[in-house]
């Protein structure tokens, strides 16, 4: 009885968030379904963190990245899509999995836009650099990763593209009408962000990719938040 109940359940809210998109879609209220949309993308990697026994080491790991995720973003405030945000966050997932990874990318986004201004864009960050974490974790045990140019090479794809989902928030906040030509002209203005973002990920993984994923890895071992049949990233010190 209690499965029939939870089925029952998860097709009602179903039912009306698949309602309330339809409504939002003919009515063109573009901003409000994209919020929705973000929001069913986030909240399952939550809900999943908030069910798991974790020790209070676990959850105060998760914290602390997330907190210094945040922090580092807020000196190169003034240098436009300069920061070493994502490198964190690449380095949370590499050592501590994709879900990690996905929790510390929104925690951090959500955590420095209160020194740096909250506003609609903000859940969209959080998807953006949660998805850095997420793809990063997924990786982690690649062979390409675990090489200098394989880890360069996925900090750089995702400069370009933060900014390329950042561009769609920024179209459906600010145009009633969209057509290619506004689309290209909204990516040919973020390509300088994007290169800068995507070069600053390079620059850091590059300088402190190594040292971090030591630190990281004795943290695991020390505290025991090592699983048994996880495998710590091993990153040599040359390319």
């Amino acid at each position: 009885m209690g499965k029939i109940k939870r089925f029952v359940y998860a097709g009602c809210i179903i039912a009306v968030i698949v309602l309330l998109a339809a409504v939002l879609w003919f009515e063109e209220y573009y901003l409000p379904l994209s919020f929705l949309v973000i929001g069913l993308a986030i909240i399952p990697f939550f809900i999943r963190f908030e069910r798991k026994r974790l020790r209070t080491e676990e959850i105060l790991l998760v914290a602390m990245l997330g907190a210094i995720a945040a922090v580092s973003r807020v000196p190169f405030a003034p240098l436009p899509s300069v920061q070493p945000t994502s490198f964190v966050i690449i380095m949370a997932a590499l050592a501590f999995g994709a879900e990690t990874g996905f929790l510390v990318g929104s925690i951090a986004a959500v955590v420095s836009n209160i020194f740096l201004g909250q506003g609609p864009w903000t859940p969209w960050q959080m998807f953006c650099w949660g998805m850095i974490g997420f793809t990063a974790g997924l990786l982690k045990d690649s062979l390409w990763m675990k090489r200098m140019w394989g880890r360069n090479l996925f900090g750089f794809l995702w400069g370009f593209l933060f900014g390329w989902i950042m561009n769609l928030w920024f179209l459906i906040g600010f145009y009633d009408q969209l057509s290619w030509p506004v689309f290209v002209s909204a990516y040919v203005a973020s390509f300088y962000f994007d290169l800068a973002h995507a070069l600053s990920n390079v620059f850091f993984l590059t300088l402190f990719s190594g040292v971090w994923m030591r630190i990281l890895t004795r943290v695991k071992s020390k505290y025991g938040l090592l699983n048994p049949e996880d495998t710590p990233v091993k990153l040599p010190r040359s390319p």
